[in-house]
């Protein structure tokens, strides 16, 4: 496989990796979203302490891009806030609009190949958004016992 190929081994073994893979016991708040387009579905689950991720799990239906941005979030979500993942979202997606790659997420030059490919960004973008909506789900909440 070429460099320019979304799917190099070093993606498929970050898919497998599966980072933050399963289910948490008593989450805080939880999230399903899916793409009617590909037929992607991300469930994400949180736990906060102090407003920051503290723990996350998903489980992911969907393509490697997909999951490999699940694994990849499943590395760095924990300490992240809902701005702080915001922000993180929004420099994934800038990224893959051909801009500079986000700080701090080292794994995300894996997906420079599927810059040209605007209709895969959502794979990649789905399982943030699973994650901001996990958050949003939790802070209407009391923690969990």
């Amino acid at each position: 496989m070429s460099a320019a190929d979304p799917y190099q081994q070093a993606l498929i073994d970050l898919a497998r990796a599966g980072h933050g893979a399963g289910s948490l016991p008593a989450p805080d708040g939880s999230a399903l979203r899916d793409s009617p387009l590909c037929g992607d579905r991300v469930r994400m689950q949180v736990r906060l302490e102090g407003g920051r991720v503290s723990a996350l799990a998903h489980d992911v239906k969907g393509c490697l891009l997909c999951q490999a941005a699940a694994a990849m979030l499943g590395l760095h979500g924990v300490g992240l806030d809902e701005a702080g993942l915001r922000a993180a979202r929004q420099g994934i997606a800038a990224g893959l609009a051909g801009g500079e790659a986000p700080p701090g997420w080292p794994e995300f030059a894996l997906f420079e190949p599927v810059r040209p490919m605007r209709n895969r960004h959502g794979c990649v973008l789905l399982p943030f958004d699973a994650l901001i909506g996990a958050i949003e789900d939790a802070g209407g909440k009391p923690p969990a016992a």
